[in-house]
């Protein structure tokens, strides 16, 4: 550390490090995360001192957990008189986080940083704010990338704490500034002391039962011991992995368009152009397109990318389950994001057999079915294979009692082309037809076999000859 650097006071690094990293833009209202202890403290009599400078608007936000009985509700008054002091407004509520984690099944940390961040959300939307700003020091920086690390969250989690980040549940969407990330936690109550402010100290950062606080109590004061500058290892780390992911990511978005599409809610990946991707950038396409569905990738650790990049081999077919409900799904030629891969499939489902008016019109869910009956010299080229939403018969080999339904377990036809008879499924695959449209697809049938796999091919049995004399020409339509 320089010597102008460390003679910089708390307020001058807060200063330089929302101008260097663009945290503020002047002319804004923004929300400060007040908790009462040292950090949040500092952090509001830090902002305070520079609003004029910044341009900017502030409001106090502070929830109750009621986690600690008295000592929460006092932690609500002394915010609340600590915001009457600078004169700076202030949203003060009290949420019960041991009823909110009983109801979603979550880690007490895990609802309490949920409760605690829609709160902050909602009070940024009420009062019209941009974003908001938490304590977060690099104490909690180097802890974090510690977190990642023993997680094993990858190059990703290895940048730790970021100065700007965005934060997204439940329909909630917060921008989240940490101006405090170049101050120690040392810096902070050394702050608070000079200046009076008499923060609040929660007794359960004591505790050596949250994980964060295990790394602090007790990895931490270890790792020192193996070298005393730990703390700066780890942030020069977490610097140098953040650069490389900066150019990971600018590689990333511009790869984005050939090789990736969004359509219904899904993320489709051209299997031939991924496939040759250096492993780095398939790792960090799959990451952005799993955030580009979820929103974030909290949930997200480094085993389930690992856990897609083992399986891209694998047959089509397979299926990845992931977090919240998303699948990666394998197919002939793409891989599927998505938590429906049946949204993608172009045929409605069907839900029942239906008997077809022939001639005549048949409505079905998602389809109008166009029945004629014709002399066979009207037939043409077009019953030559089918391959669309129309196709001719011989009228002979047909009947006029057809059905028409989804495929069942068992079913069998002989493909237009083909000498003996071949099961559905077992076309289907050699069709390359994605497992999640198969049970959507019409079949349609006469009471002794498949006539036609709608948009596929129909039974070699059934075709147009140059002895037919009556020909029946079937059309699908999408309504």
């Amino acid at each position: 550390m320089s010597r102008n650097r460390a003679q910089l006071t708390p307020e001058q690094k807060v200063l330089r490090f929302i101008k260097q990293h663009h945290l503020l833009s002047g002319g804004e209202k923004l929300i400060v995360a007040v908790s009462g202890g040292p950090d949040s403290v500092c952090l509001l009599y830090i902002l305070s001192k520079l609003q004029k400078e910044l341009a900017i608007e502030l409001h106090v936000g502070h929830l109750n957990h009621r986690l600690r009985s008295a000592e929460s509700d006092a932690d609500a008054a002394y915010v609340a008189a600590l915001s009457r002091r600078f004169k700076i407004p202030a949203t003060i509520e009290s949420i019960d986080v041991k009823t909110y984690r009983s109801q979603h099944h979550l880690s007490l940390e895990e609802a309490a940083r949920e409760v605690r961040y829609s709160f902050l959300a909602q009070v940024t939307a009420a009062v019209g704010a941009a974003r908001v700003a938490v304590g977060h020091t690099a104490d909690d920086h180097v802890e974090t990338i510690l977190m990642h690390l023993l997680r094993g969250s990858g190059t990703r989690g290895l940048r730790g704490l970021l100065p700007i980040s965005r934060w997204q549940s439940a329909g909630n969407d917060l921008v989240v500034i940490r101006p405090l990330l170049e101050l120690t936690r040392r810096e902070t109550t050394a702050c608070c002391r000079r200046h009076h402010l008499n923060p609040r100290t929660d007794a359960s950062n004591l505790s050596t039962e949250p994980f964060r606080n295990r790394i602090r109590h007790q990895l931490l004061p270890e790792l020192r011991r193996y070298n005393p500058r730990v703390e700066e290892s780890l942030l020069r780390t977490a610097r140098i992995a953040a650069a490389d992911l900066d150019f990971i990511d600018k590689e990333v978005a511009g790869l984005w368009d050939k090789v990736a599409r969004v359509e219904k809610n899904s993320v489709v990946i051209n299997k031939q152009k991924f496939s040759a991707l250096p492993p780095a950038l398939k790792r960090y396409l799959l990451r952005a397109a799993i955030e580009s569905l979820l929103g974030n990738l909290k949930d997200i650790e480094a085993g389930h990318i690992e856990g897609i990049i083992e399986a891209l081999d694998k047959p089509a077919g397979k299926v990845i389950g992931l977090p919240d409900g998303l699948k990666f799904c394998i197919e002939y030629d793409s891989y599927v994001l998505s938590s429906d891969p049946a949204s993608l499939c172009p045929f409605p489902p069907l839900e029942k057999e239906t008997g077809l008016n022939i001639p005549g019109r048949t409505v079905i869910p998602g389809w109008n079915v166009e029945a004629a009956v014709l002399p066979s010299s009207r037939t043409g080229e077009a019953g030559a294979n089918a391959a669309d939403f129309t196709a001719w018969f011989d009228f002979n080999a047909t009947g006029a009692k057809l059905t028409v339904r989804r495929r069942r377990p068992g079913d069998r036809f002989q493909p237009l082309g083909m000498t003996l008879p071949k099961k559905l499924n077992e076309f289907m695959i050699d069709a390359r037809i994605p497992r999640a449209w198969r049970c959507c697809i019409p079949v349609v049938c006469s009471p002794g076999r498949i006539l036609w796999v709608v948009g596929f091919r129909i039974d070699e049995r059934v075709k147009v000859t140059d002895d037919t004399r009556q020909a029946l020409r079937l059309e699908f339509t999408r309504r």
